[in-house]
């Protein structure tokens, strides 16, 4: 790619929209250059805000503009499906905010309609991209905890009460909205060698039909076990530990690290900050999107397709045991 500038698009207005918004804005090779929401009002607002150069009244016209590199997916778990296959048929690369899409057969779709078109896609869990995150497994594979055979994780916030969680129509729950996050917490340091997983549940939502708090235990062929916790229902303290034979790696916020800490003989020995860089950490993922576009990459090594599709599997098969269903299973 040739052009200083790389613009990207974003089909959706909400929240997560402005987090993208705010972290490309100090960036002088990056831009948010369109953005598209089903109302041409909430459109022109958002643009307004962040400074935009185009705003859409329908997704149509954003994924039809020749000047957007990048089509970044930023509306519902429940529309992400519709809006990528529409990106994707227009030929635009994608990045697809997590959960991927509502289940693992949507998500096979999209990446064989990418794969057919030759065109780029990957899941915006931006923790995959963080440079934090990769120093937890430079430090893991230093040795310096000795061999690690135990992670605990969990992550969980006060959503009780917000519509997008309460209803299957919108893919509500705790899993595809934090539990996937401390499930890629387990599978990005100990593998994807599965053998056992075990959960508990505590159901809530419309019609009591939704995952509102759970406990995942897994397994790993290898010997190691994984003990994770997501829920909507409490704060708390959003911590993950790699536990070693010589000590363990506490990551402060499992899904944004903000400070890892090393200790041995529960000494601390050694502490990483976030980047002085950073603005919100939502930048990782699209400048390693711009990365494989200009290496002529149709996925990224930090989250592989397969990966993708693994994980949608495994969120499938826990909300089958819970009794979950969604209108688009």
């Amino acid at each position: 790619m040739d052009k200083k500038t790389f613009k990207v698009g974003i089909i959706g207005a909400g929240w997560i929209a402005n987090k993208m918004a705010e972290a490309l804005a100090p960036l002088s090779d990056y831009e948010v250059y369109a953005i598209a929401s089903r109302s041409i009002e909430k459109a022109q607002e958002f643009a307004d805000h962040w400074h935009i150069t185009k705003a859409y009244g329908s997704y149509e016209e954003l994924v039809n503009d020749p000047d957007v590199d990048l089509v970044y997916i930023a509306t519902p778990h429940s529309h992400h499906y519709p809006h990528t296959k529409l990106a994707l048929q227009a030929g635009k690369p994608c990045l697809v905010e997590k959960s991927f899409t509502a289940n693992a057969r949507e998500a096979k779709e999209l990446i064989e309609l990418a794969e057919s078109k030759g065109v780029f896609i990957t899941e915006a869990i931006w923790t995959r991209y963080m440079p934090l995150s990769h120093k937890v497994k430079e430090l893991m594979e230093s040795g310096i905890i000795g061999e690690p055979r135990l992670i605990t994780a969990t992550l969980c916030y006060m959503m009780e009460f917000k519509e997008r969680i309460l209803k299957p129509e919108l893919c509500g729950g705790a899993l595809l909205d934090l539990g996937v996050y401390v499930l890629n917490f387990a599978r990005m340091y100990f593998g994807t060698d599965i053998v056992k997983t075990v959960s508990n549940v505590m159901m809530g939502g419309e019609g009591n039909s939704i995952d509102m708090q759970e406990c995942i235990s897994l397994c790993f062929a290898d010997g190691k076990m994984a003990n994770l916790q997501a829920g909507c229902y409490t704060l708390n303290d959003r911590q993950g530990i790699v536990n070693g034979t010589e000590g363990y790696i506490r990551v402060d916020n499992v899904n944004c690290p903000e400070l890892v800490e090393v200790y041995r003989d529960y000494k601390l020995v050694a502490s990483f900050g976030r980047p002085a860089e950073m603005t919100n950490g939502y930048e990782y993922q699209v400048k390693e999107c711009r990365r494989c576009l200009e290496n002529g990459l149709l996925e990224s090594p930090m989250m592989p397709h397969a990966e993708t599709i693994s994980i949608m599997e495994e969120m499938d098969a826990l909300r089958a045991e819970w009794g979950v269903k969604y209108p688009m299973d």
